[in-house]
């Protein structure tokens, strides 16, 4: 454009905005983020302590900016340094930079593979971003963290030697670890934890174990300890199973039970316009496995003692009305329409009778659970635990202590219950036991407490003497 008064060339405001769009403002953007100075973030993630015969460890980079441009990773040990990882993820486009903004990165490391001993070593991290700062080197992390090459794995000796359980049944082991480790007993995919700390030397720990009333004899049973570093080893001990046979029974259900006790149960959102047949089969199937699952849940964490001293208490002048591990056959019009097993012992008594806490604990669960009805749960030690159901009235908390023989309830119809009675039941951690065994004096002496004696005794350290 022309100044016609002037004869000069003359700018209008036009071009200068041009200007401005294709100059200046990919100068400012280029100078914002390409010459930006955060440095990546570099997030190593719990458990990168210690590493075993062979580990996952993963490392998480973040850069919010320019992007990530280079990951390196090395171990450093006995004045060795074995790389890792290496990689350039990109250079970076000049304008906007790499467009990876986080990158995760796995890495099984097995030291004896890379030649490297036990012991501590540096893990060595360096990223780089693609910012142009530094001549176009970008902003650099580098960290240095300390870790603990251990593949050494624990050894286990099993210190008892006789181990009886039967089918529904309940054992305890006693072995000793070398080093501190998670330790317990695996019968088929059911885990058993051990505890330390029941004996003077804290290298003996003690599990008490279950053998469903499932399983078959060929189940697997082996004790296994796993260390800070994730080494484990398995062994396994002689363990005799008792084949037991279980009853079959049929439950008849009416329309008069079904009516009676179908309301109890509304809150779990049964349908309004179901027939009773419906809604007993969504109680007795998928009710029953949330309130057996809420039993469990209960009896996750359990005190480290043995809180419990002798047989386990009878509901007084008690008669037994259904056994550990029936198998029923629920009939309706004369129809089999469900199948379930019973995981208790049923005892009747008198409307209402007392009931006592069949031995000294804590209370760890006091309120209702659908097809057990107003329930207590008490923790006698190193994970057995007791449960009372069908009770008509709670006079116990959650945390409370409870003594042998003390009033925790009295007994109802409350639940899925025909009449008045105490359910009754034992669990092993995750596991229903057969409380038969619990009321046995003798088959406690023989399986649990000569058997803790036994080795108490000789795991005695002899004391220190002057000279």
């Amino acid at each position: 454009m022309y100044n016609n008064n002037r004869g000069g060339l003359h700018f209008g405001p036009l071009l200068i905005i041009t200007f401005l769009v294709l100059v200046l403002v990919p100068l400012v953007v280029l100078c914002v983020f390409r010459f930006e100075g955060k440095p990546p973030v570099v997030q190593i993630h719990p458990g990168a302590e210690t590493i075993g015969a062979e580990t996952d460890l993963t490392i998480t980079v973040t850069d919010e900016k320019s992007g990530i441009k280079k990951i390196w990773i090395a171990l450093f040990k006995d004045q060795k340094e074995t790389v890792l990882y290496d990689q350039v993820l990109s250079p970076g486009l000049f304008f906007t930079g790499s467009g990876i903004h986080e990158e995760e990165v796995l890495l099984t490391i097995k030291p004896r593979e890379l030649g490297l001993s036990d012991g501590v070593a540096d893990l060595r991290i360096a990223v780089s971003d693609c910012a142009m700062k530094g001549f176009f080197k970008g902003n650099r992390t580098y960290i240095e963290h300390k870790i603990t090459i251990d593949t050494r794995t624990p050894s286990v000796e099993v210190l008892t030697n006789s181990h009886n359980v039967a089918q529904g049944g309940a054992c305890v082991v006693i072995y000793r670890v070398s080093e501190q480790a998670e330790s317990g007993v695996w019968v088929g995919d059911r885990f058993f934890p051990g505890y330390p700390g029941y004996f003077s030397d804290p290298d003996i720990c003690m599990a008490f174990f279950a053998f469903p009333y499932n399983s078959g004899e060929n189940t697997d049973i082996f004790l296994t300890a796993v260390d800070s570093a994730k080494n484990e080893t398995k062994a396994g001990f002689p363990c005799y199973i008792g084949k037991r046979k279980f009853k079959n029974d049929k439950i008849r259900l009416s329309d008069n039970f079904l009516r009676s006790k179908m309301p109890e149960f509304e809150t779990y959102g049964i349908g309004e316009h179901a027939s009773l047949k419906e809604k007993f089969l969504y109680v007795n199937r998928t009710i029953r496995q949330k309130n057996n699952d809420t039993i469990i849940n209960a009896c996750k964490d359990s005190t480290p003692e043995i809180l419990w001293n002798g047989r386990f208490l009878r509901l007084p002048g008690s008669a037994e009305r259904a056994a550990f591990a029936d198998h029923r056959t629920y009939m309706y019009k004369d129809k089999a329409i469900d199948e379930q097993t019973h995981l208790g012992i049923d005892l009747a008594s008198t409307a209402h009778s007392p009931v006592a806490a069949s031995n000294s604990g804590k209370v760890v669960f006091s309120d209702n659970v659908g097809i057990y009805g107003k329930t207590v749960i008490i923790d006698h030690g190193f994970g057995l635990f007791s449960v009372y159901a069908h009770l008509s009235r709670l006079i116990v908390t959650a945390g409370q202590e409870a003594g042998k023989g003390e009033i925790i309830g009295y007994t109802g119809a409350t639940g899925m219950a025909g009449g008045d009675h105490l359910h009754l039941g034992m669990l092993i951690h995750n596991t229903f036991v057969n409380p038969l065994e619990w009321w046995d004096t003798t088959w406690i002496k023989h399986n649990i407490t000569d058997k803790i004696e036994a080795i108490k005794t000789t795991s005695q350290k002899p004391e220190a003497t002057e000279s």
